[in-house]
């Protein structure tokens, strides 16, 4: 007996195609979630806007728009990639939705890929949004847009990284502090708002090894100054970038 033209083919969709239904499910969350707005696009964008309207920080000869912009868009990429991620994921294990997606038809490889993709979704969106703003402010940007581009998907692999180690590792509320935590001690001795040549040389010699304040000063180099890609920053962020994706994928648990 045939089984005639419409019997159903079971089976999982194409790699692809589960990658970008994911994606496109993952970026939805991150720009639903207050939390997530709060963090990747209010705190940016304010902090833009005051500290280039009110001289509160000595940001040095020029602008201060041209010296926080660049800051700004590093800050905008460690709170999508790092806390937004770090903390989203880890009430995903918590809550098991990680166990059922990975018993699920998508490879777990391709779900971390899936989130990657979101990040960067939210971080054009977000860049965006800044560039307009710092362009209302006065903002004169210079330099390369390929060197520019290079900065922000290393400083995003690098901050995944850690992102999802801590969120694989810790339980989902020290996670929720620890991101936090971690945000708002970056944002101080980053590099993004307090340039770094006010803190002790001892104290700015461990500093400029953060990932944070790689992306920001190759930032500034490129957009501020119109200098020619900043290989040594590229470096510490492809450092940072590996190590932290081949711990997160040695030591993510996924309950």
């Amino acid at each position: 007996m045939s089984t005639g033209t419409y019997a159903p083919k079971p089976g999982a969709a194409p790699v692809g195609r589960m990658i970008a239904a994911q994606t496109a499910l993952e970026t939805r969350m991150l720009l639903r979630n207050g939390e997530q707005l709060l963090l990747t696009v209010i705190i940016p964008s304010l902090l833009l806007v005051l500290f280039s309207t009110v001289d509160i920080v000595d940001t040095g000869a020029g602008k201060a728009v041209d010296f926080l912009a660049p800051g700004v868009l590093a800050l905008a990429v460690l709170s999508t990639a790092f806390t937004g991620q770090a903390i989203a994921t880890g009430f995903e294990r918590r809550y098991g939705v990680l166990k059922r997606l990975g018993a699920s038809p998508l490879p777990r490889w391709a779900l971390m890929a899936s989130k990657t993709l979101a990040v960067l979704v939210t971080e054009v969106l977000q860049i965006a949004l800044l560039t307009a703003i710092a362009l209302g402010l006065g903002w004169s940007p210079q330099g390369d847009p390929f060197s520019v581009l290079l900065l922000v998907v290393l400083g995003t692999a690098a901050f995944s990284g850690l992102g999802l180690l801590m969120a694989g590792t810790l339980k989902a509320e020290a996670t929720l502090a620890a991101a936090n935590l971690v945000f708002l001690l970056l944002l101080v001795g980053g590099g993004v708002v307090v340039p770094l040549e006010k803190f002790p040389d001892a104290a700015r010699q461990v500093l400029e090894l953060l990932p944070i304040a790689a992306l920001s000063d190759g930032l500034r180099a490129v957009l501020q100054n119109g200098a020619a890609m900043p290989w040594g920053d590229a470096l510490t962020l492809a450092v940072w970038a590996v190590l932290g994706l081949g711990a997160a994928a040695k030591f993510f648990r996924w309950e």
